[in-house]
């Protein structure tokens, strides 16, 4: 898996800038409730057939604490998890769950500190019939998400860190960091102003 020291302390945003838009997820997948801790840890990735929640279900007892637990399926009339599924993979040291679906037992969930990153709510469960491989590569929020990529979420968004790209990325983000952090809004302002300025020139605008 990832190494996965120091992104915790990166907000989506700084990564989004170093990353490409292929790894920030839509905006569809939101936090249950808020304020939402940031999360960073390494996926464990699931596909849920439509309707059918068994692999998670599986999933919240094979997941390493720290991980996030992240799920395709694809399907927004069934819940892929409730209070007692959260409050397992919260006892056993999951990070979060990141759904490309629907969970139920909102109160119960936030009422734990369980972050739960989903498309929505509906209170009727899928079914457990449907068995299928889990940490295969999956695809969540439209971004390809591997087992050990490195998943950072918070109320900005979700962004997923290629696991062989770890230490480049972080790397980047902690530069960017530091230089956002020397400069004061006063030159900001000034540099962003120059750079405005040119992009309207060069389009041929005139006040």
């Amino acid at each position: 898996m990832g190494e996965v020291t120091g992104f915790a302390d990166i907000p989506p945003t700084t990564l989004a800038d170093v990353l490409s838009r292929e790894q920030v997820m839509d905006i569809g997948i939101r936090p249950l409730w808020t304020p939402v801790p940031r999360i960073a840890g390494p996926a464990f990735t699931v596909r849920c057939a439509p309707g059918d929640n068994l692999m998670l279900h599986a999933a919240i007892h094979r997941a390493q604490p720290g991980a996030v637990i992240v799920v395709e399926s694809g399907d927004l009339d069934y819940a892929l998890a409730g209070g007692n599924v959260c409050a397992v993979a919260h006892r056993r040291g999951v990070a979060a769950f990141v759904l490309d679906g629907v969970a139920r037992d909102l109160a119960e969930i936030r009422e734990m500190g369980f972050a739960v990153f989903a498309r929505g709510v509906i209170p009727i469960p899928g079914t457990k019939q449907a068995a299928a491989p889990l940490n295969t590569r999956i695809r969540c929020g439209g971004v390809d998400v591997g087992p050990g990529d490195i998943v950072v979420a918070d109320e900005e968004g979700i962004v997923v860190v290629p696991a062989a790209r770890a230490d480049e990325v972080r790397a980047a983000a902690e530069r960017k960091l530091a230089k956002d952090a020397a400069e004061s809004l006063d030159d900001w302002a000034a540099a962003h102003r120059i750079r405005i300025d040119k992009a309207l020139a060069e389009d041929g605008y005139q006040d």
